[in-house]
């Protein structure tokens, strides 16, 4: 890979200007500068040819040189050294990298629906999925369903935060006629409006009533990384 770091270092140690340098090569100050600034590189033409200015080989221009043209000089016990120290770093690299995931408890018998909602059972069965953000939050369930696309899709998590109603046009989980869904709520004079985002499906009214709970409110949601 072209090292435009390695051209500019050149060139001062010479102390040659950049005007001069793109005078020399027949090509704008401008262009020169792209090259040094890593905006664009040269071509192999005309790589050779700021080898031929600058009295390097063409490898010089390389971002690996310095580190090959350091370990080539270096005797048969310290490449060894160089080569155990390098897979050590590459290791701790390596590790520093895995990404922490944080488990979460989901609620597998009780489906917010984004749809036309599911059963509501007195007892659950969780089942253990992983994200790679540590959420904060009270219950945690599945959404099935499209009518809540494109934000909120189904395979995804819901995570709830416990409470009551808050105010108009929040996602809320809603217990109502024993079934849950997930929807924007908006309260009537005599219950509640539960609006999709997905504009093929019609507004729900859940009549007071019916006595519909508003479970809480939707604070978080996420496709699941690993299930166990």
């Amino acid at each position: 890979m072209f090292s435009p770091e390695a051209l500019k270092k050149r060139r001062t140690e010479l102390n040659i200007s950049q005007a001069e340098m793109a005078r020399q090569l027949d090509i704008t100050r401008q262009s020169y500068f792209t090259w040094e600034s890593g905006k664009t590189k040269p071509n192999g033409q005309n790589i050779e040819r700021l080898a031929d200015i600058l009295g390097v080989s063409t490898s010089y221009f390389e971002s690996e040189y310095k580190i090959v043209e350091t370990y080539l000089r270096l005797n048969t016990v310290n490449r060894e050294k160089v080569e155990d120290y390098a897979e050590e770093l590459l290791t701790v690299q390596e590790e520093s990298n895995v990404i922490q995931l944080y488990s979460i408890k989901v609620i597998d018998d009780i489906e917010l629906s984004a749809g036309f909602g599911e059963s509501v059972y007195d007892e659950s069965e969780f089942v253990e999925v992983f994200s790679d953000i540590d959420y904060s939050y009270d219950i945690a369930t599945w959404i099935r369903g499209d009518s809540m696309e494109p934000v909120y899709v189904s395979g995804e998590v819901a995570l709830i935060r416990e409470g009551s109603f808050d105010y108009d046009g929040a996602v809320y989980a809603v217990v109502w006629n024993e079934r849950a869904y997930i929807k924007k709520v908006y309260l009537e004079e005599d219950g509640y409006r539960l609006v999709s985002i997905n504009p093929d499906y019609p507004d729900m009214f859940a009549s007071a009533e019916d006595n519909p709970r508003i479970v809480g409110k939707i604070i978080g949601h996420f496709m699941p990384v690993v299930r166990g």
